[in-house]
């Protein structure tokens, strides 16, 4: 049976709203710990345990770790970015007093990790969350770069940032991550998403960690999230349990209409090897702020498992969106009248 997961977060975190997703479909469930730990959810993670047996649900419960993706500093409060703006990027070090001049200016700030801001130059894109948010270089001086809004959005701290073309090496694990898997067990967690996976040796990485920290039995889920990955296929699928096909940043690290043919690659290497996979990224993403999603949506679901996805995804819908028991129950049924059809196909 087709497994359909949604994620946890402020729109969903009562006992009561969770018991409803179960019944409405859910049977797994991703804890994004890009901005959290473990130990700091442990009252949401107790609430959705009491309301899967509420609703008579085992879940899968994966928690989706930091891994070695890059992402802007915490800040103070929201930016809201406009087309043609000024901005300017600043290294994460950079004293509070020499920002306060470009705030004085009137110029947003965005903080940014300082392998991320010395090798800017004129002329290069940079792309913030998720690529929702888009911004030109101009002038780039090592500790700072001043950029052009091309497509801009509201902007809070810890949101990724990616330089198309720009390859910056970062550890496979985070030590927050560490500390996750070994508080992993005590909060019956199932599984982990592995971001960004750029070869083997991230995996192999990946499980020598949590052999050291009693994390040995957990379930390894590699996301597919740039093109390196999507290169190694191959060689990534005997080094986990499963694959993501996490179609955010995969699509940052082209063009977009580039992403479909990476999925059906990704999703067929996965059958070819008859290997786990799971789709995620705006299957409902209309679903935000919309009680009934788009006929492309419920299209792209179903055509997902008839690619022979084993499970698919929610993040955004259900996290924060204001309809998440409807959302899954819309990916639900999608996903079994897909899997039915495709046993039909089969026979």
């Amino acid at each position: 049976m087709i497994d359909v997961f949604g994620t946890i977060g402020p729109s969903c975190s009562s006992q009561e709203t969770l018991t409803e997703m179960f019944r409405a479909g859910m049977t797994g469930v991703r804890l994004n710990l890009s901005h959290i730990t473990l130990r700091e959810s442990a009252e949401q993670v107790e609430r959705l345990h009491a309301a899967a047996r509420a609703a008579g649900v085992k879940p899968i419960f994966l928690i989706d770790m930091q891994g070695p993706e890059l992402r802007i500093s915490r800040m103070k409060e929201a930016l809201e970015l406009h087309e043609k703006q000024k901005a300017v990027l600043v290294c994460e070090k950079t004293e509070e007093r020499d920002r306060q001049k470009y705030v004085e200016e009137g110029t947003p700030v965005i903080p940014v990790p300082e392998v991320v801001c010395s090798p800017l130059e004129k002329g290069m894109e940079v792309l913030l969350d998720d690529g929702r948010i888009s911004l030109r270089i101009t002038e780039g001086r090592g500790d700072h770069a001043a950029a052009e809004v091309v497509r801009g959005g509201i902007l809070t701290g810890r949101k990724s940032v990616k330089v198309p073309g720009l390859d910056i090496w970062m550890p496979t694990m985070t030590h927050a991550d560490i500390e996750n898997i070994r508080d992993a067990a005590s909060f019956n967690v199932t599984g982990i998403m592995q971001p960004f996976v750029r070869n083997k040796e991230d995996l192999t990485t990946v499980h020598k960690i949590l052999k050291e920290n009693g994390g040995a039995d957990l379930r390894v889920v590699a996301k597919i999230e740039n093109s390196a990955g999507m290169a190694k296929i191959g060689s990534l699928l005997p080094h986990c349990d499963g694959i993501c096909i996490a179609r955010g940043d995969l699509g940052n690290d082209m063009q977009l209409w580039e992403l479909p043919e990476a999925q059906k690659f990704i999703s067929a290497a996965c059958r070819r090897y008859y290997k786990y996979f799971m789709v995620a990224t705006q299957m409902l993403t209309s679903m935000t702020d919309c009680a009934v999603p788009t006929r492309a949506e419920v299209n792209d679901i179903f055509n997902t498992v008839l690619d022979g996805a084993s499970g698919v995804m929610i993040t955004g819908e259900s996290a924060v969106g204001k309809y998440p028991v409807e959302a899954i129950r819309y990916l639900a049924y999608t996903a079994r009248r897909a899997e039915i059809y495709r046993e039909k196909v089969r026979k």
